[in-house]
């Protein structure tokens, strides 16, 4: 070998080494006015970085050569991600809060998906505990450590604040939740996450790392995570914020669900809101998908409102409607490749692919639609568990509001292995995002809206997807889909 290939390959894996890394450029500079024209801003940092490692790359390869390459690459070679950040006059009450006054507050972000990374841990576990001290009381986090994602979740606003060790998972929220406007970050928020502390102040020995607080007086959630790497999974990101947004609701009146919520559209111009509920791995996105391979010309517009998490509310004509909370979905690979349906590949955030439980996070649905409210036409129970025969159908409608309650309240759901559960467990209403931790809330709540929709003449009963069922992973959801289609149809 040549001295002038040692150095050709020196540079090349040089290069290559650098474009391993997970990169991330933050826009700070308070005197700018950066957020006024962020296009402006992202060319004239994130743009030219790019630029300028990729021209210089080629510059010195060619020079090495003395030839020019004949196919160009145009690999993302500067930072996978930039963001705007500046500080912003929260009105936190006065005490506790004095820890987040000097952290930014992200105003935008520019990627360049598909992004690929490997996250610490690709399991969650567990549930979020409520604690009766303020987990932000007593914390000191370095400003130049932090940043802040002010979510839109639902009709909420949740300031989400994460440690930069885990960026990857922070920035991936804009994929997940709307960004907050500008006069929203301006407000009081509805809740405050802190993931990634380095410590909790108040935390006793052997209790749960995940945690909340009621900030009753200053009508706030407040939840924080450690900054460790068991916690280190995009679902304690997700997860955690799902719970806030449902204790929220409830307390204003509205029943959370943990399911998958969408409108479809028939070519006959028949129209069908339907709520699928389930826990994890119950088959909710699975029919879904499943649903919109086999509509085929019959279905003019299949709109996702909710793909995990929402709410109902009861109107003023008595009609229960259904919001969402998600403009994204955090979906699952093994049982569903053909996820990318919802959305296009080039816009997914993949993380940890060859791995088990490999997920994708990707845009499907527009925050309009999220709040829209769309009136509950068909409400299901998705059951993983049974297999489909004479005796127990795909679909069966139930007869009153108790029988309905009865198996709602079971939760249950063959384990598909996303968490650290595994075979046939229960949660309360398939839903450990807060329900069980304000379980008489919940259940005043669930009784009066399960009767509000059986005097509505809502569809309620239960559809047997069969995911959990060993050789129907496949079979089962599109049996469930063509069940489901007919119902509608």
């Amino acid at each position: 070998m040549t001295e002038r290939d040692l150095i050709y390959d020196f540079v090349e894996n040089l290069y290559n080494y650098w474009r391993s890394l997970h990169r991330v450029l933050i826009c700070d500079r308070t005197l700018d006015e950066m957020d006024r024209r962020p296009y402006r801003t992202f060319a004239e940092t994130v743009e030219r970085l790019m630029h300028v490692v990729r021209s210089t790359y080629r510059d010195i390869q060619e020079n090495i050569t003395g030839s020019h390459p004949r196919v160009y690459r145009q690999v993302s070679a500067g930072v996978e991600i930039g963001a705007i950040a500046l500080p912003a006059p929260i009105p936190y009450p006065n005490g506790d809060y004095t820890a987040l006054k000097n952290i930014s507050i992200i105003r935008q972000i520019m990627i360049y998906p598909p992004m690929i990374f490997n996250s610490p841990s690709n399991k969650r576990k567990g549930m979020f505990e409520r604690v009766n001290f303020n987990p932000v009381r007593g914390l000191h986090l370095d400003p130049e450590e932090w940043v802040c994602y002010p979510a839109k979740v639902g009709d909420l606003v949740v300031m989400i604040y994460f440690s930069m060790r885990f960026f990857e998972l922070g920035f991936s929220l804009c994929n997940l939740f709307e960004l907050a406007e500008s006069d929203q970050i301006t407000q009081q928020p509805d809740a405050i996450y802190l993931f990634g502390v380095p410590e909790i102040p108040g935390l006793m020995e052997g209790q749960s790392q995940t945690i909340f607080y009621d900030d009753e007086e200053n009508h706030m959630l407040v939840a924080a995570v450690p900054c460790r790497d068991e916690f280190g999974y995009f679902g304690y990101l997700k997860k955690m914020v799902l719970t806030l947004h449902n204790i929220i609701v409830m307390k204003r009146g509205r029943l959370p669900y943990h399911g998958a919520y969408f409108h479809i559209r028939m070519r006959s111009g028949k129209e069908s809101n339907v709520l699928i509920v389930g826990d994890t791995g119950a088959g909710k996105s699975e029919t879904l998908e499943a649903l919109r391979q086999i509509a085929g010309d019959e279905v003019e517009e299949l709109i996702p409102i909710a793909d995990d998490m929402g709410s109902l509310q009861i109107d003023s004509s008595g009609k229960v409607a259904g919001f969402g909370t998600e403009i994204g979905a955090f979906v699952r690979l093994d049982d569903l490749q053909s996820g990318y349906a919802w959305g296009q590949i080039d816009r997914t955030i993949i993380m940890n692919p060859d791995q088990t439980n490999a997920r994708v996070v990707i845009p499907i649905t527009t925050y309009d639609e999220v709040m829209r409210g769309y009136p509950v036409d068909v409400f299901l129970y998705a059951n993983n568990y049974e297999v489909v025969d004479q005796d127990y159908p795909i679909i069966r409608r139930f007869e009153n509001a108790q029988d309905a309650l009865e198996v709602f309240r079971s939760g249950a759901v063959m384990s598909k292995g996303t968490t650290n559960t595994k075979g046939l467990v229960h949660s309360y209403f398939a839903n450990i995002f807060g329900p069980p931790q304000y379980q008489d809330l919940h259940e005043e709540l669930a009784v009066r809206y399960f009767d509000q929709l059986f005097k509505q003449n809502v569809f309620v009963g239960e559809l047997r997807t069969q995911l959990g069922v060993p050789g129907k992973e496949q079979e089962g959801p599109l049996m469930a889909a063509k069940a489901l289609l007919k119902l509608i149809s």
